[in-house]
């Protein structure tokens, strides 16, 4: 448009640059040439005007031509951009109604959309072994499985839980595969929910813990006194943001250490509940973080020959049993005041238990008072936090990354006395100890979240029973353990 105006310009200037020289020069006849000159001169500047405006009006088509073809094309990006929302709309829709997988180092797990269904296998494997140094029975030592347990849980329903842990290891060569827990939860909230089946019993402490992050290969002394699995039903919960665990129910009764086998051996049942504090652990004082104190104990009726039991060792040999013929016979209570205290890499955990039960043997009976403590020391040496839940490495072994994993050193002491009314009538003073003093000292080594290895030295010393096969000398044993745990 600017080089048409120029255009113009210069044509007229040039016309009236001839009009004034021609008016200068003309004879008595110019001003009919002049009149000419002028008449051209308008029909110059309407055919310039002519121009400019169909120029103008061929500018202004191209204009318009190219607006309605930028609105168009808009068009065509807006549809297809809503096409894409109503695919990704679709696709999420879809997705809500496809099963969810997922799989890392907790395990796999499936589930419906909605979460409401799922199904998760986790593993449990422990490659075991002792060597005995000094004082052992035939057929105690050597490499084992300990414990092989696919385990496999869920929801149903949203709210019903579930949990199937059969165990195909064991601590001899005779064991044989046996269901460790089989029940159902039902979760109407974290503070109240209610189980049935065969599960731990609520009482101790060290034996609550996942067994994947137990400190030792085996249970301490307190062990020998409360109870294992067994079949019944309690009510749990977690109040006040996990300040106060509780949980009671009714169970079928075991004896001293022992599990429960998928039936019942009397008619009796057994009350057990457990009440357990950590009042600080949403506090803003960190060093109070890691503190939990509480109770737990058991009372009911135990009857017959299988509500007594042995005591073994860490090494788990027999250092006392009753004798033959003896016989739970009435009213058997536990209680078991226990706590722990964990802050950085440092962890104290600790508890007792006494067993208080009325037994006898031909016209005789009595009521025994047994009782153990233990305390166990733990320090990462690597510097992660330990818990009561166990320790994950801050780096994972990958030795061409110069990471090594987490270390950490393990020492605990646990003593076991037997009331001494049990000696002579209930059980041989020759080959039963009256009390076994254990102490032990442990390194463990996590390479990562699933693999764990550990090694162990144990010295157990025995208080009467010389004569015994086990009781006449200490028992000092080696264990190692290479786990898998997902």
């Amino acid at each position: 448009m600017k080089s048409s105006k120029l255009w113009l310009a210069t044509i007229l200037g040039a016309q009236l640059a001839f009009i004034s020289q021609a008016a200068e020069n003309a004879e008595p006849n110019r001003d009919a040439d002049v009149e000419v000159l002028k008449q051209q001169l308008r029909a110059l500047t309407q055919k310039v005007q002519a121009l400019e405006s169909q120029r103008a009006a061929d500018q202004q088509a191209a204009d318009d031509a190219a607006k309605t073809q930028n609105q168009e094309l808009d068009q065509k990006i807006r549809i297809l951009a809503r096409q894409r929302e109503l695919d990704q709309e679709a696709a999420v829709a879809a997705a809500k109604k496809q099963p969810q997988l997922k799989l890392d180092a907790s395990g796999f797990t499936v589930s419906s959309a909605d979460t409401n269904f799922s199904l998760s296998l986790h593993g449990l494997l422990q490659m075991d072994s002792r060597t005995f140094l000094q004082n052992a029975q035939a057929g105690k030592g050597g490499f084992f499985l300990r414990r092989a347990r696919p385990i496999l849980s869920g929801t149903v329903f949203r709210d019903f839980d579930y949990v199937f842990m059969p165990d195909f290891g064991g601590s001899s060569s005779s064991s044989t595969p046996v269901i460790q827990d089989a029940y159902i939860n039902y979760r109407y909230q974290p503070g109240f929910q209610f189980r049935t089946g065969k599960f731990k019993t609520p009482v101790g402490l060290e034996f609550l813990q996942s067994t994947k992050d137990n400190a030792f290969n085996e249970y301490t002394l307190v062990k020998d006194l409360g109870p294992g699995r067994d079949l019944g039903a309690e009510v749990l919960g977690d109040l006040f943001d996990g300040g106060v665990s509780y949980a009671a129910g009714i169970f079928n009764g075991v004896a001293d250490g022992a599990n429960a086998s998928n039936g019942d051996f009397d008619n009796h049942p057994d009350f057990a509940g457990r009440l357990f504090f950590q009042p600080w652990i949403e506090s803003g004082a960190e060093w109070l973080n890691g503190l939990g104190f509480g109770v737990g104990g058991t009372y009911g009726d135990q009857e017959g020959t299988s509500a007594v039991n042995k005591y073994t060792t860490d090494g788990l040999q027999t250092f006392f049993q009753y004798r033959s013929g003896v016989a739970g016979a009435g009213q058997h209570w536990r209680i078991s005041p226990q706590g722990y205290y964990y802050h950085g890499p440092f962890g104290l955990l600790a508890e007792y238990i006494e067993s208080s039960q009325k037994v006898a043997t031909g016209a005789n009976s009595t009521t025994l008072n047994n009782s153990a403590w233990e305390v166990t020391g733990s320090w990462i040496l690597t510097g992660e936090n330990n818990s009561y839940k166990g320790v994950k490495p801050d780096e994972n072994f990958d030795p061409a990354k110069g990471h090594w994993g987490a270390w950490g050193l393990f020492a605990r002491y646990a003593q076991l006395d037997v009331d001494s009314a049990a000696f002579p009538i209930y059980a041989d003073p020759n080959t039963s100890a009256s009390s076994a003093d254990a102490w032990s000292v442990g390194l463990s080594w996590w390479l990562n979240k699933n693999i764990r290895v550990l090694t162990s030295f144990s010295r157990t010393t025995f208080s009467g029973g010389g004569n015994g096969t086990i009781t006449k000398e200490p028992e000092e044993v080696l264990f190692t353990r290479v786990q898998l745990a997902f």
